[in-house]
């Protein structure tokens, strides 16, 4: 009997482009094949659940697996991490969320300015590390808001810490939530703060996303009705809107998500304990450091090797991803549309190849009916497969 399940994301592990990553401007990109390639990607341990023995995984040696392994291909029209996410749970979305390569309208500037009672810089896609760099000064000056998106369906305030206090930017993160809705509704408004003097600014850790609310019930809110522990670590709390979650864990980096994985691991909880590492995308992928995303898959790895060793017989581990963020992938800053792997380990279960599979809706299916939780979210569940039952 399966009592928790500890649910992995290594945001932005892509393992290969889809058949229509072209559609998306990203033909060619491998996330997996570009740290692969760094004298500093060591993972034997990944290697050992099969990693490298994925349908299309042409990098690494094949093992003899000691986890059953899939390749998933995302059905959602999309690369981001809400819609990646809320496809892990269950919920496939059919339509885009709105993106803006030329800034956000006049109406939702005006409108944002006129409620938080500060003018507004820069608009327009911008690189998050660059816009401080280039805006920073002036919004010192002025204690106007620096405002920017991306590739993604993202609105983001950049703000000094000095200049507005955190409390008061996650005020304007809300106020802009509330604007960003119907049409203009983008997956997250992003807090993203920083400090630092001229030249030398550098962000803080206080970044908190505010996410679109799920249009559907999630596994995360079947579990958590069904009684049972939905333990979030990371931004799996803002992503859901805290839907479903029963405990939640904020985290400063991979490191200290993976420290508090473990100290979850020592209590007595009986569910979900629902993990996203966010460092591979937002510090290595975005700024396309290969070797630096080399070394947070060895840091993980290295941390993979003594979890599974203390694992109970009735606790399963799932790893995957919400989408890629190939660094070493020139066209472009942002995510990649990849497919993602699946590694599923227990003490008991066989080591099957189950090939590759549509939607990400599998992972959520599977972990309800590990969990004896009945679901009607999209996606097929795996257990019988890696029973073989």
């Amino acid at each position: 009997m399966i009592k928790r399940v500890f649910l992995i994301i290594l945001d932005s592990f892509g393992i290969g482009a889809c058949e229509d990553s072209a559609d998306f401007g990203d033909a060619g990109a491998n996330t997996l094949a570009s740290v692969y390639a760094s004298k500093y990607f060591c993972a034997p341990n990944l290697a050992k659940m099969g990693l490298f023995n994925i349908d299309g995984v042409e990098v690494g040696k094949k093992q003899e697996p000691i986890a059953a392994h899939a390749r998933l291909k995302e059905l959602s029209k999309g690369k981001d991490t809400t819609i990646g996410h809320w496809e892990i749970a269950g919920i496939v979305s059919n339509e885009p969320l709105p993106t803006y390569p030329d800034g956000f309208p006049e109406d939702v500037i005006n409108e944002f300015s006129l409620k938080t009672g500060r003018g507004v810089l820069c608009n327009k896609p911008y690189s998050g590390t660059k816009v401080i760099e280039d805006y920073g000064n002036e919004h010192v000056k002025t204690g106007e808001l620096i405002v920017y998106t991306s590739a993604d369906s993202v609105f983001q305030i950049a703000a000094h810490e000095d200049v507005v206090p955190l409390e008061k930017l996650y005020e304007y993160c809300r106020i802009a939530r509330n604007i960003l809705q119907g049409k203009h509704g983008v997956g997250r408004v992003i807090a993203r703060p920083f400090a630092g003097e001229s030249g030398k600014y550098y962000r803080t850790s206080g970044r908190h996303d505010y996410s679109l609310e799920p249009p559907e019930k999630t596994v995360l809110e079947e579990l958590s009705l069904a009684g049972l522990d939905v333990i979030s670590v990371g931004k799996i709390n803002d992503i859901f809107c805290g839907r479903g979650v029963t405990k939640h864990y904020a985290t400063s980096s991979n490191k200290n998500g993976m420290e508090t994985v473990l100290q979850i691991a020592k209590t007595e909880f009986n569910g979900l304990c629902f993990v996203n590492l966010v460092d591979f995308d937002m510090v290595y992928g975005h700024r396309r450091d290969v070797d630096g995303y080399a070394r947070a898959i060895s840091e993980f790895d290295e941390w993979l090797g003594g979890f599974i060793c203390k694992m109970g017989s009735e606790d399963v581990v799932m790893i995957t991803a919400d989408h890629g963020c190939d660094p070493g992938y020139t066209k472009t800053t942002d995510h990649t549309r990849e497919f993602v792997p699946l590694l599923i380990y227990t003490s008991d279960i066989k080591p099957v190849d189950i090939g590759t599979r549509e939607g990400f809706g599998c992972v959520g299916k599977t972990v309800c009916d590990l969990l004896g939780v009945d679901t009607n979210t999209q996606g097929e569940s795996l257990k019988d497969e890696i029973y073989g039952s």
